[in-house]
């Protein structure tokens, strides 16, 4: 449940998607490659790398569901606030265990719909290389499947107003791989099991990303 007491809005996810395609397809020119790979129905969890200040808005647009991500609660400020809630998207707290955050990302899988979480917890190389137990959790604990999500571009060219986000109209490529169980079959959730499955998540995405720049050239 959010802090208002409802759980996060599927309807809300819904039209964050068309503002990202607006928003997104607008500024920028998106490129998707293998949008068929993330299942059709059911609880999905999308696994975003993360190097550009538009990586879940960018995702939100080109994903081929709604998304409800798992966002810092730093960005939850002034107007962004109600809006970002209002669109489905979920504050977390990333300086403790946030039990709420917990509860309305499981209740998002639940719902058979679709968690966008960035495992390396935090903008960076956007590489994989630092990844963190959440997503583990999250795909043990529920059983859905994990798709890796590429986003690739727009780092050689910056906008004039921020380096974090690529230059208006410049072409981003969004890489969807293929989805994997990131447990394995036993259900079983000890740390051992966790952290079995991190290193399990780990080794998949860096392969799908290393996949992504082969068809890319990025």
């Amino acid at each position: 449940m959010t802090d208002s007491g409802r759980a996060p809005s599927a309807a809300g996810a819904a039209v964050g998607r068309r503002i990202g395609i607006g928003l997104m397809y607008g500024l920028w020119r998106p490129r998707v490659l293998g949008a068929w790979r993330v299942p059709s129905a059911g609880p999905v969890i999308l696994a975003v790398n993360h190097s550009h200040g538009i990586d879940g808005p960018m995702l939100m647009g080109t994903a081929p569901r709604p998304v409800h991500f798992l966002i810092k609660k730093e960005a939850f400020v002034g107007p962004l606030d109600p809006f970002l809630r209002g669109i489905g998207q979920l504050k977390v707290d990333r300086d403790t265990t946030d039990r709420k955050a917990i509860t309305d990302a499981l209740g998002v899988l639940t719902d058979g719909g679709v968690l966008g979480i960035f495992p390396e917890g935090t903008r960076g190389e956007g590489d994989f290389a630092s990844l963190r137990a959440g997503l583990a959790y999250f795909a043990v604990r529920s059983g859905a499947p994990v798709v890796p999500a590429a986003v690739l571009g727009g780092k050689d060219r910056h906008s004039r107003l921020s380096s974090a986000v690529p230059a208006l109209r410049s072409r981003v490529d969004v890489v969807f791989g293929d989805a994997f169980e990131a447990g394995d079959g036993s259900g079983r959730r000890t740390r051992k099991a966790l952290d079995e499955a991190t290193v399990r998540i780990q080794e998949r995405l860096t392969a799908h990303l290393a996949e992504a720049r082969r068809l890319t050239g990025r």
